[in-house]
């Protein structure tokens, strides 16, 4: 966007507002940015940015004249903040996934664009390029979120409230209760069955922090992977986003750690109750025969003290 690194706001609103008004042709789109904007020239470059703003949907053609889209209908004339910041995180693939990997400490631009690739593969950027991630954080900077302390880019006070709202407001959750269909019974016991649907960019920022694998099993396959909470879920929810308490493991090592039938102890290593038996193959190869092993992949991205907590309530440690 023209207009300045953190004006990326009033230059989006200043085009709204001229394509409102006049429904203008692409050439006269084109006279208006040369006018409203110092050093702008290039069909090219004018070009690029008209179309990135039809891509989310700000601004949509027909028979060469430009009105507003969905988005931009949707967003003017009320010009709110919040909404245009919801409009962003959920027509741009990895900004919010951007926010949740900035809660964890400050990135350089070229972290950014690592982070976003790791996260995001798909958006196939060239990795020696860094316009891409500019762009990104040049729009947190604009929206507020994001501020550039010396060479890295760290959230605001605002920043940080979105982050610890957005997981919540992106996770499907059902309620506790029985499901429709009421409570499965067999003789002896009875199941309700609550599922929950994670953000899915929280969670690709999860397993791209892992080179996309369970660091117990090595299962790679994203279908099969879940986001694990050292503390949990429903009883810290403080803790929900904090990527020193998630890791991701195979939906079997997920259900196998919330059981506790093994755990990471304060030095990285795999702790297994002495009681589990298993006649499963991958079972023993991934769990029983590693105990006392060192998980790595661990070192510097869960937090100690998550572990030591979560370990008070492992009953078995303490025999």
């Amino acid at each position: 966007m023209f207009g300045g690194a953190t004006s990326y706001v009033e230059t989006l609103d200043a085009i709204l507002e001229f394509v409102h008004t006049h429904h203008p042709t692409t050439d006269e789109l084109l006279g208006w940015h040369r006018g409203a904007f110092d050093r702008v020239s290039s069909r090219e470059s004018i070009m690029r940015r008209v179309e990135y703003l039809e891509n989310v949907g700000f601004l949509a053609s027909e028979d060469d004249h430009w009105r507003l889209g969905t988005e931009g209908e949707t967003y003017y004339p009320d010009y709110d903040r919040d909404m245009l910041t919801e409009i962003m995180c959920r027509r741009n693939l990895g900004l919010r996934s951007l926010l949740y990997a900035l809660l964890a400490g400050p990135m350089s631009i070229e972290e950014v664009g690592e982070q976003q690739l790791r996260a995001h593969a798909e958006l196939g950027w060239n990795p020696e390029n860094t316009d891409m991630a500019k762009q990104r954080t040049n729009w947190l900077r604009s929206l507020g979120l994001v501020d550039k302390e010396g060479q890295k880019f760290a959230l605001t006070d605002d920043g940080r409230t979105f982050v610890e709202d957005a997981l919540r407001k992106w996770t499907q959750e059902p309620p506790r209760a029985a499901n429709q269909l009421g409570a499965f019974s067999a003789s002896t016991y009875e199941t309700t069955a609550v599922s929950r649907s994670i953000d899915p960019e929280f969670r690709a920022t999860v397993i791209g922090e892992y080179d996309r694998q369970c660091p117990i099993s090595g299962v790679d396959h994203r279908g099969l992977l879940d986001v694990a909470h050292v503390l949990s879920w429903s009883e810290y929810p403080d803790y929900r986003v904090d990527l020193g308490n998630v890791l991701p493991l195979s939906k079997t090592h997920h259900a196998a750690f919330d059981r506790q039938l093994f755990t990471i102890d304060e030095d990285y290593r795999l702790r297994v109750d002495p009681g589990f038996k298993t006649e499963s193959r991958l079972l023993r190869q991934t769990i029983l025969d590693k105990a006392g092993d060192q998980v790595e992949p661990l070192q510097n991205n869960i937090r100690t003290e998550y572990l030591k907590r979560h370990n008070e309530s492992v009953d078995w440690l303490a025999d």
